[in-house]
């Protein structure tokens, strides 16, 4: 995978290129949710690449970005984004962020609108961790840390999956390669991106000035993140849109692909329109 430097850190990402015939093609930068990477978004890459440059970028840590010192509190890896959009020189870009890649998108949007062509968060929150998680996603990421996903994979996997999914036996091909590419990283790095999660600031406030249009869009089965944390997302965000999408947990690019790919053309086709 390409890579970038930012401040002597190596940060790897994925891209399509331009469209063929399309060279002045907006670009989409994907980010990945918690223990996931830009994979996650292949199937959505796969459609959209025929309209658009798709980059996908790999936080610190995980996927093909190799782990870090430091940096894994969102306010760095909003430097690393858009570090890596200011490097590609592709702005403005159309930001897609599941999750973490949420936390960071709505900090580029309020910090850096001008990079920005439209935002769309899945499965995110604007808020700071529910105090309620913070104790068991610590001692999960100790535990990932010290032996593994496989010990804990049932705990984890109901964070990150709803419960349609897993019940499905199709969706073990996909579990299967999300822990193989989870088990190639780290587990230091891991924990210490679970910490950068749990251990967030709110940016509840600063989430009322973004002025690009926003898609808003939330697995109805979400526990990581239940619907009521997108409700309060697209209440504060003017004029952003809201979707929820049925039979679907956290990770919602690769439990209802067809349906988070079909809500994407469309609303970044609005956001195109002059």
């Amino acid at each position: 995978m390409p890579t970038i430097d930012v401040s002597g850190v190596t940060i790897s990402y994925s891209g399509t290129g331009a469209p063929a015939g399309l060279p002045d093609a907006p670009t989409i930068v994907f980010g990945h949710g918690l223990l996931f990477g830009g994979w996650m978004f292949r199937s959505q890459i796969t459609v959209l690449r025929e309209r658009y440059r798709c980059v996908a970028v790999d936080w610190r840590g995980q996927g093909d970005t190799p782990a870090a010192a430091g940096g894994y509190d969102m306010d760095t890896l909003t430097g690393d984004a858009v570090a890596l959009i200011r490097e590609l020189d592709v702005a403005p870009v159309h930001w897609v962020g599941l999750s973490m890649g949420g936390f960071v998108g709505q900090r580029i949007a309020a910090r850096h609108g001008e990079l920005l062509r439209s935002l769309t968060l899945l499965d995110t929150s604007a808020g700071a961790e529910e105090q309620s998680k913070v104790r068991e996603y610590k001692q999960l990421a100790l535990l990932l840390r010290l032996f593994g996903i496989r010990p804990i994979l049932g705990k984890v996997s109901s964070h990150m999956f709803g419960p349609a999914f897993l019940a499905d036996t199709a969706s073990a091909a996909t579990i299967d390669e999300w822990v193989s590419r989870l088990n190639r990283n780290k587990g230091a790095a891991i924990r210490k991106a679970v910490l950068g999660v749990v251990d967030r600031a709110p940016v509840e406030r600063e989430i009322t000035g973004i002025t690009v249009p926003t898609l808003v869009a939330v697995g109805a089965d979400d526990r990581a993140t239940p619907v009521e944390k997108s409700e309060r997302i697209a209440a504060r965000i003017p004029g952003a849109q809201l979707r929820i999408v049925a039979d679907c947990g956290h990770s919602s690019s690769l439990e209802q692909p067809a349906t988070i790919t079909s809500l994407l053309a469309k609303f970044l086709a609005t956001a195109d329109r002059p």
